[in-house]
């Protein structure tokens, strides 16, 4: 098995930040001067199809955040996105028969839009929750872009529903910000902190409506457009399935049930399309468990047993021989040669 570095970086449409710009002029910041700081060039954000890095669009907002002081500026880019602002994927979900299979084609088909974050749909008997989650490693303002992102499912989830639907509770899987204010006058619901994921709850009963003004025809031409980007995209489709499945280790959910889930895809599936790129989810579970001990062992502080427990092993001994199979030596030795 060969070590793969896990950093690597996804790219990410400019759509549902297009506004930058133009929120960087309201609050008093030179745009032009923003965007050069950054690297980038305001003629980028003519174009809503413009792809950068994940992690540019991060440092990005947080560059923003800085320059103008202000502590909300994701939820302001946010508010200002929609479904358009996602392109041919917004369309096809806006045209959707129902709302619940609008937001199940926007979870299959959101890395289309950005590499690095999943839409995420769970529902139960009496509620839904239509949320929002970063695997991109090491990012900065994550906080802005949660916020950004909640707003926008916000705005889609309007945008299907009508004027008639509101949420039950908006959640955000950070601290309270000191000034809550901005975020009571847009979403105009319950707030939650410091919750388990981000994202807006709902009735469950809306998800069987039917999408407000949505084209049946108009519908069926989209898809066939994104069928020909999904066989485009198809040729990444390990490497996405390794990024999540390095979030899902140290959440203790990287089982194929629960990555095919988040990539809105049944296990088989999963397994089916790794095995037609000559791989599989043991395979990828192996390479990424090897590479987060290597960077584990590397930390002084953190014991065998404590990354046993992180990786999923049931104790410090079975993690021990899974890693003298994967390198041909302990882990003890492996950290003595300083092999990292």
């Amino acid at each position: 098995m060969s070590a793969r570095q896990l950093n690597t970086d996804g790219t990410v449409r400019l759509g549902t930040t297009i506004s930058v710009p133009e929120v960087l002029l309201e609050l008093g910041a030179d745009p032009d001067a923003v965007l050069a700081e950054v690297g980038l060039s305001r003629k980028l954000f003519d174009d809503p199809d413009t792809r950068i890095s994940f992690r540019e669009r991060a440092h990005l907002i947080s560059v923003c955040t800085e320059r103008t002081r202000c502590s909300h500026f994701g939820l302001l880019i946010g508010q200002r996105a929609e479904l358009s602002s996602m392109g041919l994927i917004g369309y096809l979900v806006r045209n959707s028969q129902n709302v619940e299979s609008a937001l199940r084609s926007l979870v299959h088909y959101f890395h289309l839009h950005a590499e690095g974050s999943l839409a995420l749909l769970e529902v139960s008997d009496e509620f839904a929750l239509f949320g929002y989650s970063i695997y991109q490693d090491r990012v900065e303002a994550t906080r802005q872009l949660i916020d950004a992102a909640v707003a926008i499912i916000l705005n889609d989830l309007q945008q299907l529903c009508g004027p008639e639907w509101s949420p039950s509770e908006v959640v955000f899987a950070h601290g309270k910000p000191d000034d809550v204010k901005p975020f009571k006058r847009f979403f105009k619901a319950p707030l939650r902190f410091n919750a388990e994921q981000s994202g807006i709850y709902f009735p469950s009963s809306w998800l069987k409506r039917p999408v407000v003004g949505a084209d049946p025809e108009l519908h069926r031409l989209l898809e066939k457009q994104v069928h020909v980007l999904e066989q485009q995209y198809r040729n990444d489709f390990p490497e996405q399935v390794r990024r999540v499945v390095n979030v899902a280790l140290l959440a203790n959910q990287a089982t194929s049930e629960h990555v095919a889930e988040l990539f809105a895809i049944h296990s088989r599936t999963l397994h089916r399309r790794l095995k037609s790129h000559d791989t599989s989810f043991r395979e990828i579970i192996d390479e990424c468990r090897f590479n987060l001990a290597r960077q584990l062992l590397h930390d002084a502080e953190v014991g065998h047993a404590q990354i046993a427990d992180m990786l999923g092993y049931s104790d410090a001994r079975a993690f021990s021989r899974a890693f003298q199979r994967w390198s041909g030596v302990a882990p003890s030795h492996w950290k003595q040669l300083g092999r990292y």
